[in-house]
């Protein structure tokens, strides 16, 4: 069995990580740079770098900051926010990222996921589909970083993206973002069973126990946060420790 990943995800507005709730409430907590080089001497797996207001505001995710990450950060990274052509996906790849991710831009055009799988690999392509529950089973999938509703459904959504060549999809439900109650792990439980790729979780991280749920109820294959590695409410060595320590398959 693979090692369950610890993801640190850090926001970026006008070169600044920032961190909201629901989306909203937007504060900045430091540079993007040197946050991501301290959570990967600390150990986390991965990183995520999220252009957060890109797609909103029609701007492309800055070229440069992936390379300062590059120079700086021996861990995997993704980065996302305004990628809607395979030339922005080129041009993060050259700069140094090792997986784009895609959301708006793919909801628009689907065709993006298998064009980009096509020419990059499925292994560089992570969907990321933002959803706020209406019902049990029923998640609306928004665009433009939760602002906009759309006809989709995270369930069928998530499945025609695999279908088309997405490597992993990072789901983010807007009803449990930085409440810190808990990740979604009803809705992960699902998408994990019916899809074959691994499946990021994110939204709702508070405690250890809610990386240990959403590991085993939730069944994802990794769990990303934010406030709570910013804000030093959580250690990661703390909690790969506690983790390990409940038989969760984790690196140390």
């Amino acid at each position: 069995m693979l090692a369950k990943r610890i993801i640190p995800c850090l926001d970026i507005k006008d070169g600044m990580t920032v961190k909201g709730i629901k989306f909203l409430e937007i504060q900045a907590v430091g540079d993007p740079v040197e946050l991501g080089a301290l959570y990967a001497q600390q150990g986390a797996d991965e990183l995520v770098f999220l252009d957060i207001t890109a797609s909103h505001e029609g701007r492309k995710t800055f070229v440069d900051l992936v390379k300062r990450i590059a120079r700086n950060i021996n861990i995997p990274f993704t980065v996302g926010g305004g990628i809607s052509e395979l030339k922005d996906a080129d041009a993060l790849l050259n700069a140094g990222a090792d997986k784009i991710s895609i959301n708006s831009s793919a909801v628009r055009n689907p065709q993006l996921i298998s064009d980009m799988a096509k020419n990059f690999g499925s292994q560089f392509v992570v969907v990321a589909i933002d959803a706020k529950q209406q019902a049990e089973a029923d998640w609306v999938v928004t665009v433009n970083g939760g602002r906009i509703p759309t006809d989709k459904r995270l369930f069928t959504w998530a499945k025609e993206a695999e279908d088309r060549g997405a490597g992993e999809i990072l789901f983010t439900s807007m009803d449990h973002d930085g409440v810190k109650k808990g990740f979604a792990n009803n809705a992960l439980a699902t998408l994990s069973t019916a899809l074959s790729i691994p499946i990021i979780a994110s939204g709702g991280a508070g405690t250890m126990e809610h990386f240990s749920d959403v590991f085993t109820t939730g069944k994802a294959d990794a769990a990303l946060a934010a406030s709570i590695f910013h804000y030093k409410e959580i250690g990661i060595p703390d909690l790969k420790r506690y983790l390990r320590q409940n038989n969760i398959n984790i690196r140390i």
